[in-house]
């Protein structure tokens, strides 16, 4: 079953502008967070261990060298020639000018990349890093702007100790907007104390404001994390599978078809994760989303 047959999916759009498979390679270039090192918090988000979702965490090796690797991998599993360099790890708009600039070329000086995505918070977007990233836009290059909102309502973005609101979502928005630069934007399904209809007024606010992109991810519990502790003393219920696949089909509906889904929901390691498993079986989720789409007769944008 594929998904992009109900969804516009990046791996798609990639597709058809430019005329192959495009992969994106994840990179760890080394950033913190404020809401890890004190400026704004210690400790980072109550769900927050970075080892679930990214590669190369302790001591990362040099993006030239981790692109390498990269690219050697899918170049064998895919086939693929052309790829993207993704900062995924932390904050990685928070450092200096000159160090992000240094970091950015270098992965764009490799062989077949075509562009970056970065991975960001709302709260650490510069006019001179707008300015940085448009520059390289303006080259030609593929540029993405990754901003980590993951809920439109300061109570939640509070209790998950995220530490910033959605007014600094806004204000970032803005911004960006000045430079026509891209931005996709990650929503998490399944915070606690939402519903999904939290999960589709989160949606609905980032919408208004303008979007080009979106990335859904199911909030799951991975070690060394406050919220382990909530689900340990049964303070947190995560969602079935079931429950995620509608919710994330009501939101996919709710969608602008022109929308550019990145992602539809987000694994994690058994290594680290302690709940809900399913969450380990990218295929299974993604195989019954479609599914799902196929069984309600209906598609992205479809109540937009």
């Amino acid at each position: 079953m594929i998904l992009s047959t109900y969804v516009n999916t990046y791996g798609q759009d990639l597709l058809h502008r430019y005329g192959e498979r495009v992969h994106k390679l994840a990179i760890n270039a080394g950033f913190t967070c404020p809401n890890r090192d004190g400026r704004k918090g210690r400790g980072g988000c109550t769900f927050c261990n970075n080892v679930s979702f990214s590669p190369n965490i302790n001591e990362p090796p040099s993006v030239t060298t981790q692109l390498a690797r990269g690219r050697e991998v899918l170049a064998k599993r895919t086939g693929a020639k052309r790829f993207i360099a993704y900062f995924q790890a932390y904050t990685n708009t928070y450092g200096e000018i000159d160090h992000l600039a240094s970091l950015y070329e270098e992965a764009l000086a490799q062989p077949n990349v075509v562009g970056l995505s970065i991975g960001t918070r709302p709260d650490c977007i510069s006019n001179e890093v707008l300015e940085l990233l448009a520059h390289y836009q303006q080259q030609g290059y593929e540029i993405w702007l990754e901003l980590g909102l993951q809920s439109a309502f300061d109570e939640t973005l509070l209790a998950i100790q995220r530490g910033h609101t959605f007014a600094d979502y806004r204000q970032a928005i803005q911004a960006i907007r000045l430079h026509h630069l891209p931005v996709c934007t990650h929503l998490i399904i399944g915070l606690p104390g939402e519903t999904g209809w939290h999960a589709l007024e989160s949606l609905t606010r980032v919408l208004a404001l303008g979007v080009q992109g979106l990335k859904l991810h199911p909030l799951h519990v991975v070690k060394q994390t406050i919220l382990a502790k909530q689900w340990r003393q049964g303070n947190y219920l995560p969602l079935t599978l079931v429950e995620y696949v509608n919710i994330a089909a009501d939101l996919i509906e709710h969608t602008p078809p022109q929308i550019i889904y990145h992602r539809v929901t987000a694994t994690a390691s058994l290594e680290v994760l302690l709940t809900p498993l399913w969450c380990h079986q990218k295929w299974s989720v993604l195989n019954a989303l479609a599914r799902t789409l196929q069984l309600r007769g209906t598609q992205q944008g479809v109540l937009s």
